[in-house]
């Protein structure tokens, strides 16, 4: 049996084509409203046509993304207008406007909800895996993945970065009988024709897209942060006077 190792690390774009590739960070801030609100939009556009975030709401997003008044009333009329194409209530869970049966008649199985996507995969995967689409032909449609081969869904986001072209290198694996068989890695992913975006701008446009995914996977990540530091501190100082409650109590015990 043939030993995979993964990938040959040369500088680093190197990736091996059985879905090793070394996943990059991201660096995204729950606290950049603007951020998220940019990350919303990216998913309307591009992602809601086929995947679903049933465990969120219209009107709880559009609160925690700072889409409301000062006074904290969320602005209804803004929200169905851009972001909710599918219903007619702000209150609605966000769904895809495809139907899941249909969806797994026509691609074999109904795309997945994305609600806990960050959360399960990690943010950073999610990140890399949004990069990582190259041209080839021999798929259904016409991309594959370094981080997910052979997968089966469209490079939606193909306008925005263009094309990459990956570039092949050969190495020899040894197997455990003492065999060796050559395998065909992805050395490297070129872009070949550019989208609407520069590099940096799409690096950008898909660091807002995994904020947003990475709230909506945990809404209340940096309330239970921020009450999370008072808890610490009352347990600390609740032991202190535990303590001292404990030595009054046994002093006169020997």
């Amino acid at each position: 049996m043939v030993v995979i190792i993964g990938s040959l690390l040369v500088g680093t774009h190197v990736f091996a084509a059985t879905g090793h590739a070394p996943l990059q960070k991201v660096e995204n801030n729950l606290c950049d409203q603007a951020s998220l609100q940019r990350g919303a939009k990216l998913y309307v556009n591009y992602c809601q046509g086929c995947h679903s975030l049933e465990h969120a709401r219209y009107k709880s997003v559009a609160a925690d993304i700072g889409i409301k008044t000062p006074e904290g009333e969320v602005l209804e009329a803004l929200v169905q207008t851009n972001l909710n194409f599918v219903s007619d209530k702000v209150t609605s869970p966000i769904k895809s406007a495809m139907p899941k049966k249909d969806a797994g008649e026509w691609f074999g199985v109904a795309p997945p909800d994305l609600t806990l996507t960050a959360r399960v995969r990690g943010k950073n995967w999610v990140y890399t895996y949004l990069k990582s689409f190259y041209k080839d032909e021999t798929r259904p449609w016409g991309v594959n993945n370094l981080v997910f081969p052979d997968v089966g869904m469209p490079h939606v986001l193909h306008e925005l970065q263009g094309t990459q072209i990956p570039r092949f290198e050969k190495i020899r694996l040894k197997a455990e009988d003492g065999t060796t068989s050559e395998h065909k890695v992805v050395d490297k992913l070129e872009l070949a024709s550019p989208g609407a975006m520069s590099e940096t701008e799409y690096d950008r446009a898909i660091t807002d897209l995994v904020n947003f995914l990475d709230y909506v996977g945990e809404p209340h990540k940096l309330e239970r942060q921020r009450i999370g530091v008072w808890v610490i501190l009352f347990l600390i100082i609740f032991t202190l006077f535990a303590y001292l409650l404990k030595r009054e109590y046994w002093k006169d015990v020997h």
